[in-house]
């Protein structure tokens, strides 16, 4: 993965070493929040298998998520809920969940490296956008899989509040079993519903 020569490199210097990768996950299933991350590595940290979330495991999410929670020099975990996503669309949701996530940094960042191809508005710091930055930005890597993580254990607590829809199996995506599901019974007050009345 080429990353820190042709991405974060350029930002880091002596007065600014704070560079923070960000990423969401979430914006495509038809029920649950949407979360984000905000990462700031240490210059020239390397992890094995760090990589795009989407190609991973869950237990090799889980694995590289507990590195990255004790080796980054800081995180942070945002998130919009059902109500916010249908109040202003997914793509304003995915972008207040990555504001939240970087004000909720224990450190204000000199620099944001955003995955996609927009910034995250309301924010007075400096930011790149990166279109697939999870596949060549270490530090948008290790945000896409906190955000993961992070939202499939929301996920899975939201089963044990709705167990007929098998929310710890498939997070909320518009998988065959979950579709379903809702056409027999209907969605829940987790579900969004722009998302799912083509099937309930």
């Amino acid at each position: 993965m080429r990353h820190l020569k042709t991405i974060e490199q350029p930002c880091i210097h002596e007065q600014h070493p704070n560079v923070a990768g960000v990423d969401e996950a979430g914006r495509g299933p038809l029920a649950g929040p949407v979360f984000a991350a905000a990462v700031i590595l240490p210059p020239g940290y390397e992890l094995n298998g760090l990589r795009d979330s989407k190609t991973m495991s869950a237990a090799a999410r889980l694995r590289l998520r507990d590195a990255i929670v004790q080796d980054a020099a800081a995180y942070g975990i945002g998130w919009a809920d059902v109500a916010e996503i249908e109040e202003l669309n997914i793509l304003h949701a995915s972008l207040l969940a990555m504001r939240r996530a970087v004000l909720n940094l224990p450190v204000t960042p000199d620099t944001l490296i955003i995955d996609g191809n927009m910034l995250i508005p309301g924010l007075q710091i400096p930011q790149i956008a990166v279109v697939k930055g999870d596949s060549v930005c270490r530090s948008i890597a290790a945000a896409g899989i906190l955000a993961k993580v992070s939202r499939d254990e929301f996920m899975a607590k939201l089963h044990e509040q709705y167990p007929v829809y098998g929310f710890d199996r498939h997070a909320g995506y518009g998988t065959p079993e979950h579709i379903e599901i809702l056409k027999k019974h209907g969605p829940c007050p987790a579900h969004r519903r722009e998302f799912v009345k083509k099937y309930a």
